[in-house]
C-alpha cells in the first residue's frame, strides 16, 4: 500500500471516528443542555461519559424492572382477594 493511500485510509478512518463521537455527545443528556460549541470535549471524555450514562441507564432499567413485577405481583394478588 503506497503511502498516500495510508494517509487517505487513515484520515478516512480519523474522520468517522470523530463523527461516530459527535454522534455520541449528541446522544448525552448533558452535553444536549450544555452545548456550546466552543467547548471542546475531548474523546475520552466523551467515551468515559457515555460508558457512565449507559451504566445509569441499566441501573433504571433493572430497577423499573423491578418495580414492573412488584405492581403486577400486587395487581395478580388483589385480583385473588
Amino acid at each position: 500500500m503506497s503511502g498516500r493511500r495510508k494517509f487517505r485510509t487513515s484520515k478516512f478512518r480519523e474522520s468517522k471516528i470523530n463523527d461516530l463521537l459527535l454522534m455520541l455527545k449528541a446522544l448525552l443528556p448533558q452535553q444536549n443542555q450544555t452545548s456550546d460549541s466552543r467547548v471542546s470535549v475531548s474523546m475520552m471524555q466523551i467515551i468515559k461519559e457515555t460508558c457512565s450514562h449507559i451504566s445509569m441507564l441499566q441501573k433504571e432499567v433493572k430497577e423499573l424492572g423491578e418495580r414492573v413485577a412488584e405492581l403486577v405481583n400486587s395487581a395478580y394478588t388483589s385480583d385473588l382477594d
